[in-house]
């Protein structure tokens, strides 16, 4: 049984709002409603997710605790665009405990945290083919960047990659020219 309800604004979001979901990514919430489920009453929010084609409930009281967030301001993005242009920190540990650790940023929810994972896992032209569980996970953090940024900046996810790849191109690492000298920084930070 499901009540929508009149009532527009429930812990600081509101119906037609975008949000921020972590293991979804950017979402709309098209309405509030109550359902009775196992003989009790919840109020939830309803998200969806056009580009997944995904709809998900999320009650009203979890909200905070499962890390849905309101979008990112503008300064916000700015400072995840900035971690774009930083060095790359790859840790010297096997690839299945950086993996958990990159997956764990992506689902985190935190801009911050998945624009790492973006700049660490980003190849240039110049550098040697990813995996395909890196690309996979590359893909999936820029994905939760493109979108976000697309919303924020209102504008194409199209732009926003563009964007998005301005600023890795403007790494250190990466402003460089010929492979000898990318391999040669590889090698530095294995170090």
């Amino acid at each position: 049984m499901t009540t929508p309800k009149k009532s527009v604004n429930r812990q600081g979001y509101k119906v037609g709002e975008s949000v921020v979901y972590p293991a979804h990514g950017v979402g709309r919430i098209t309405a509030i409603e109550e359902q009775e489920i196992a003989g009790f009453k919840l109020e939830l929010f309803v998200v969806s997710f056009d580009k997944d084609k995904m709809v998900l409930r999320v009650p009203t009281a979890k909200a905070g605790s499962v890390g849905m967030r309101k979008l990112a301001e503008p300064d916000g993005m700015q400072k995840a665009l900035d971690v774009l242009t930083g060095r790359a920190r790859i840790k010297r540990t096997m690839w299945s405990r950086r993996a958990q650790e990159y997956e764990a940023k992506i689902n985190s929810g935190d801009l911050i945290a998945v624009a790492e994972v973006v700049r660490d896992l980003h190849r240039a032209e110049s550098q040697p083919e990813q995996s395909y569980s890196e690309r996979q996970l590359y893909e999936a953090a820029l994905d939760r960047v493109v979108r976000e940024l697309a919303h924020v900046n209102r504008i194409t996810d199209t732009e926003a990659t563009k964007l998005i790849e301005a600023n890795l191109a403007k790494s250190p690492k990466r402003a460089k020219t010929g492979e000898g000298e990318a391999d040669a920084d590889l090698q530095d930070e294995a170090a």
